[in-house]
């Protein structure tokens, strides 16, 4: 790719919005009001804006390999901070991708080096739900399943943190799991039962 390309595509798309709205830059720049908060994967294939169709400021994003909160992860729990307590977004989703080389890379016995203790992670959903995943003989099903279930994983990550039980207490938050299909291009939201899923562990996991 020839970088100077960007800055020409760059000046194009600035001259589109402003043929159409001659303040679209001004408005912009006084602040940003996002009612989504989108968790995604840092896939170059995966522009999160596009595949929702939403414009600069709709929505606040925070990508990175194979779309994880780890309770761990300062980045991650600083984005989630930020999003819920200060944007005071109404909704977090958590949205991962079929053909998710990360998720891929976690299901395989390799040594990727710096990538080990990231990907341990996706290893410990496994481990968690192995008796679901290795009854799933079709190889390409089960790579599927484990994205799914690194979203629902996420999704619970995103819910063990007081900023968020916070706000789903006193201004109903909601927390939603999404994988898209980039062999067909179409979302689709898991609808996962988070009440059957915290009965079980908020106990344990409840701060306020």
């Amino acid at each position: 790719m020839d970088i100077n390309r960007i800055f020409s595509n760059n000046r194009a798309w600035a001259a589109k919005k402003i043929k159409r709205d001659a303040d679209y830059f001004k408005h912009l720049s006084l602040g940003q009001y996002p009612e989504i908060f989108y968790i995604g994967c840092s896939d170059s294939r995966v522009t999160a804006e596009e595949l929702m169709g939403v414009n600069p400021g709709e929505v606040f994003i925070y990508r990175n390999i194979a779309n994880m909160i780890p309770n761990s992860d300062l980045s991650a729990q600083s984005a989630v901070s930020y999003a819920v307590t200060y944007l005071k977004v109404k909704h977090v989703v958590v949205c991962g991708h079929y053909h998710c080389g990360g998720v891929k890379a976690a299901m395989e016995s390799s040594d990727l080096g710096l990538l080990n203790p990231w990907l341990r992670n996706i290893r410990d959903i496994y481990r968690l739900h192995r008796s679901e995943l290795d009854a799933i003989e079709d190889l390409e099903k089960r790579y599927d399943r484990l994205v799914e279930l690194n979203v629902q994983e996420q999704c619970v990550n995103v819910l063990k943190t007081a900023d968020v039980q916070k706000a789903y207490k006193e201004r109903h938050l909601t927390v939603r799991g999404w994988v898209f299909d980039i062999r067909t291009g179409i979302l689709k939201d898991l609808n996962i039962d988070f009440d059957k899923i915290l009965s079980e562990i908020m106990e344990i996991y409840k701060i306020s």
